[in-house]
Order: C-alpha cells, then sequence, then structure tokens
C-alpha cells in the first residue's frame, strides 16, 4: 500500500501539535519528523466541523489487523498523557501519528516489531472529543 489516506485535523489540535513539536529538542523523539509530515500534508477544519468519524486527539480508535481479524483499541494521546495501561498510544508514536486524521473504514500498513508491516483498518472511532461537544479541552 504506496497511498496514504486524506487525513483531516482540527486547527486546535494543529495548533497543540505544533507547539509540542516545537517544544522538543531536535533529532530528540524519534516519530517526530513523521509527525511533522502527516500535519504538511493534512486538511485542516475549525473543531465544530471535523466529521464524526475522524480520529482526533484524545480519540479512541477500534482498529482490526487483516491478518488476523484481532481488534483493538487505543487512545491517541498527548505525550504527557501515556500511562501504563497499555490502552494510551503517544501521538509522538509511529503508529500514534498514523492513527491521527484517519477516518472510519481507512486502512494503513503499519511496521510490524522486528521488521515488515501489517494492514490495519479503522473499524470504529468509540469516542471522539468533538463529537461530545468538547471543542476547547
Amino acid at each position: 500500500m504506496n497511498s496514504r489516506p486524506h487525513i483531516i485535523l482540527t486547527s486546535q489540535d494543529l495548533d497543540r501539535l505544533e507547539t509540542l513539536l516545537e517544544s522538543l529538542p531536535a533529532n530528540a523523539v524519534p516519530g517526530s519528523a513523521e509527525l511533522q509530515a502527516e500535519l504538511e500534508r493534512a486538511e485542516i477544519v475549525e473543531p465544530e466541523q471535523i466529521p464524526p468519524t475522524v480520529v482526533t486527539m484524545n480519540s479512541t480508535v477500534r482498529f482490526s489487523i487483516d491478518s488476523s481479524g484481532q481488534d483493538f483499541r487505543l487512545t491517541l494521546v498527548y505525550p504527557k498523557d501515556v500511562d501504563g495501561s497499555g490502552n494510551k498510544i503517544s501521538v509522538l508514536a509511529p503508529v500514534g501519528s498514523a492513527l491521527l486524521g484517519l477516518s472510519t473504514g481507512d486502512e494503513i500498513e503499519w511496521p510490524r516489531p522486528g521488521g515488515g508491516t501489517i494492514k490495519v483498518r479503522i473499524e470504529e472511532i468509540i469516542y471522539q472529543p468533538e463529537r461530545e461537544g468538547k471543542f476547547y479541552r
């Protein structure tokens, strides 16, 4: 899969993520370049205009792995909000920056630990702050 799906971000997420990236020392975080590339290619909308089926910051996403059919749930968070639960993924992690801005039904390839890739499909946005009216979190 060579083409990347169209992604949409809220102007609020864009502002906060750009501030986060600017605060990081150059080359200190491996995922920062990938995140910056995603921000540069995204369509930007106001928080009130984001479709309810798009992954925004603090969204909880259900996705499946194509080869096994297994379902997983992760909440996309800022690095400071990652905890030891295993249920949260930092936007600076490769998988985290890949999730940002995707829509239900999108498929992407993620790096597999130890090499290779796996195909992942976004099945459902379980929770999205904007859908709940939380525009200024």
